[in-house]
Parts: C-alpha cells; sequence; structure tokens
C-alpha cells in the first residue's frame, strides 16, 4: 500500500481535530476533539500542499488576463494556463486540443447535450444510460429527450449491484438503429461497480455493423462519466474507445470549480461537436450579421476568460498523483475497500450493498439496520468520522432496490486501514445510541 504517513503530511487539512459546540467545528487546538477522519472522497477530495501553492501563487504573481496582454504578466499567465492544459491532457492520455476546460462532470456532461445532441438527435432516437448512473447523466439526457422527443432508456443492474450486460445486449438489440448515444458511469458513486468499458465498447460497434437499417444507421457515439475513476485509475483517453469522457478536477486531488470533457478530434474537426457557450476569445472575426469561430480547437471552446489559477492547481494535482504512480492509486484503493468490506461484514447490523468482489472501486455503502443513514452518519460525525449519507444523487438506484438511503465510506491516497479500523469503531457507538 501507499506510504498513508508521509502523504498525510501534503494535506494540512488532516490534521484538524474535529469537536461539535453549538453544532459547529471549531479550530484543532480546543480539547476534548477527535482526529478527523476524511471518508467522504466520492464527494470531494482533500488538496495537498502543492495544489493550493499553485494556486495561490498564481495570484500573487501572475495574475492576468490571458491571449489578450502583451505586458508581462499576460505573457506569464498565457504561458502558465497552456503549459498547465497540456500536463492535464497528458495525464489523461489525450491530445491537447481534445480537452476542454469546463468547471465540473456536470457542466462536461451538459456541453455534450447542447454541444452534440442538439444537432444529433432527433424525434425517437434512443439514449442509453443505466440505473448506476448520477443524476448528472440521467437528468441533462431527460431534459433532453423531451426537448427533442427522444427516448431515454435504462439498462439495469444484477443482484450483485453491477451493470447488467445480458440487459444492455437487450438493449442494443431492441433499439437497433434508434441509438445515437450511450452515456455510461465508469465507476458508479454510490456501490463502487466498475463497468466494463472494453467490454462495453466492443458490444456497441458490434451493434452497429448489425444495424437492421444500413440507410438510417449511424455511429453511435459513447459518453462515459469518469468522475470516479479518474480520481482512482489511469485514465488514456485515446485508449478507450469512446468518444467524450468527462471528469471533476476536485475529485482528484484538485481544487472545486475545473474538470475537463475529452472529446476525440476528429468530432472537433467535423464540427459534430459544436461550442455550446459563446462570446470573446472563441472567435476569429465578428461581423454585425455573423461571426466566424476560430480554427485553432484549442481557441474555439473557450468563451470568454478562463480560470487559470484552478488550472494550474488541477495540474499540480495530476502531477501529485503522477508521481505516486496510478497504477500504485488503484492497488491502494482496492486494498481499502477490501479491508473494509472485511472488516464491515463482521458487523450484524451492516448490510453491504454492490459487488464484494475486487471490481469494486473507491468506495463502499452500507444500511445499518435500524437506523437511518444520516443519523448514522451523524453519529460518527461526533466521533470525527465524515461519510455521506442518503441517495448519492442516485435516486434511480435507490428506489430501484427499494433502499432509503445508504451511507457511504470513500477513500482517496492519504486513507490507510486505521482510517477504516476508527469507522467500524464509530459503528460500535452507533448500535449503542440507536438501537
Amino acid at each position: 500500500m501507499l506510504n498513508t504517513d508521509n502523504i498525510i503530511r501534503n494535506f494540512p487539512i488532516l490534521t484538524r481535530v474535529i469537536k461539535k459546540e453549538n453544532s459547529q467545528a471549531i479550530e484543532a487546538n480546543q480539547a476534548n476533539g477527535k482526529k478527523l477522519v476524511y471518508l467522504d472522497n466520492a464527494a470531494t477530495s482533500q488538496k495537498p500542499y502543492s495544489v493550493v501553492e499553485a494556486i495561490s501563487s498564481y495570484y500573487l504573481n501572475n495574475n492576468a488576463n490571458v491571449h489578450r496582454g502583451v505586458h508581462t504578466l499576460a505573457d506569464e499567465s498565457t504561458t502558465i494556463f497552456e503549459t498547465s492544459k497540456i500536463k492535464i491532457a497528458q495525464f489523461f492520455g489525450a491530445k491537447n486540443n481534445e480537452l476542454i476546460f469546463v468547471r465540473n462532470t456536470t457542466e462536461a456532461i451538459n456541453g455534450v447535450a447542447y454541444g452534440w445532441g442538439e444537432q444529433n438527435i432527433n424525434l425517437e432516437d434512443v439514449i442509453i444510460v443505466s440505473v448506476l448512473d448520477h443524476h448528472s447523466n440521467i437528468v441533462v439526457w431527460q431534459e433532453l429527450c423531451k426537448r427533442k422527443k427522444a427516448k431515454l432508456v435504462f439498462v439495469g443492474i444484477t443482484s450483485e449491484g453491477k451493470f447488467d450486460e445480458e440487459d444492455f445486449d437487450e438493449k442494443l438489440k431492441k433499439f437497433s438503429g434508434k441509438i445515437k448515444m450511450v452515456a455510461l458511469p465508469h465507476v458508479s458513486n454510490a456501490l463502487g461497480s466498475t463497468v466494463d468499458l472494453k467490454t462495453i465498447v466492443k458490444k456497441v460497434r458490434d451493434s452497429e455493423k448489425q444495424q437492421v437499417d444500413k440507410v438510417k444507421s449511424q455511429k453511435i457515439r459513447i459518453l462515459i462519466d469518469g468522475a470516479q475513476s479518474a480520481p482512482h485509475m489511469k485514465i488514456n483517453f485515446n485508449n478507450l474507445g469512446v468518444d467524450f469522457f468527462a471528469f471533476s478536477g476536485h475529485k482528484m486531488l484538485g481544487p472545486m470549480g475545473i474538470g475537463g470533457l475529452l472529446v476525440r478530434e476528429e468530432l472537433l474537426k467535423s464540427d459534430e461537436m459544436r461550442p455550446w457557450l459563446f462570446g470573446g476569445g472563441m472567435i476569429a472575426e465578428v461581423h454585425e450579421s455573423h461571426t466566424i469561430f476560430n480554427d485553432d480547437i484549442n481557441e474555439r471552446f473557450v468563451a470568454g476568460t478562463p480560470d487559470v489559477a484552478s488550472t494550474a492547481g488541477l495540474a499540480a494535482a495530476c502531477e501529485y498523483m503522477d508521481n505516486l504512480g496510478m497504477d500504485n492509486v488503484l492497488k491502494h484503493d482496492h486494498e481499502l475497500v477490501q479491508y473494509a468490506l472485511t472488516e464491515l461484514e463482521k458487523d450484524k447490523n451492516i448490510e453491504i450493498v454492490g459487488p464484494k468482489d475486487e471490481t469494486r472501486t473507491g468506495s463502499v455503502s452500507f444500511i445499518f439496520k435500524g437506523a437511518h443513514a444520516h443519523d448514522v452518519a451523524q453519529v460518527l460525525d461526533s466521533e470525527g468520522i465524515a461519510v455521506r449519507s442518503g441517495h448519492h444523487c442516485t435516486m434511480p438506484l435507490h428506489t430501484s432496490q427499494k433502499w432509503i438511503a445508504t451511507t457511504r465510506a470513500s477513500f482517496q491516497v492519504y486513507n490507510s486501514k486505521e482510517d477504516i479500523d476508527a469507522l467500524v469503531d464509530g459503528l460500535k457507538k452507533v448500535a449503542k445510541i440507536l438501537l
């Protein structure tokens, strides 16, 4: 496993001691507090010094608008922005011009709906999603289908909580010739289920070849919500065989307010994927009657001033994770998940939801029998343990399984088996108080 003792030193917030006073957490040097055990990483991760320093250094030393001025600060700001973008694209195995900056995964998926969907989805076309999906990969397509009178089709899950490939095969066959988009999570934020992208891509491409109506057949586009996979595993966009990949910086040690949409270059060059935000910076010429957009793909999707500081922060996060080695990060994660499953299953009050094998990534969710998830989370918070409770923005999943709510512990590189031991001990207090 990773050396978490060394890693924790890079994350100042993890030295916090949590004390409840008038329902507010107060600063670390108070008596009778509890050491922070942060297990809410699927919601957002903590940030290392290098990320915070990259952001503050930019504002303290280089702040200026990019691509506009000819003065020194403008040159420095532009250089920071462009070099940071290259680092981030390389981290994801993508070309520089295949990366479009957005605020988060949600905005990235909206960007595909508006930049691609508005011109490619028509009456009775089909978009396939999964019951595993986060609301961000459901509501966006619901709204597009309403506008276009298209059909949104859900793929179910197996009894183990995995993506149901047999159901997927049936939907591909049933709606052959009508499917325009398959939009799926790489890793479920609620169950940790990992979708086998290699298999899914092959199934989709085979389905294209077997379309009944060859005259109307069109290539099926594939979008992957990578919000929960990018923090844990090596992503090589150009090897995935998908068309779109969305991610959030704040879940992978980077700052809030910046994420990315990776788009295959050919979709950008052919104008199949178009800008969905408009303004300065993305233009070549503006006339009273029309506008000519920039031929440079790197510029065409930048409508206005980009968040240079956050871009630098995200690049620093990518560099930090690269230095750890993403293979090591994934191995560390899987060992934590398996240890958590083993320890939690010893508690007769706990019902694990989702898969229990080595494919589970990032988190462990459970039901504490006889207690609501919110109450469980509040008791754990009194012990300094931060977890997530509720639907985790996956109401269709919870409704389909008749779960009122679940509690989720999710992990990052700074978490250790000791954190899981603290969670197990905290759940003993839950039993004493709530049962």
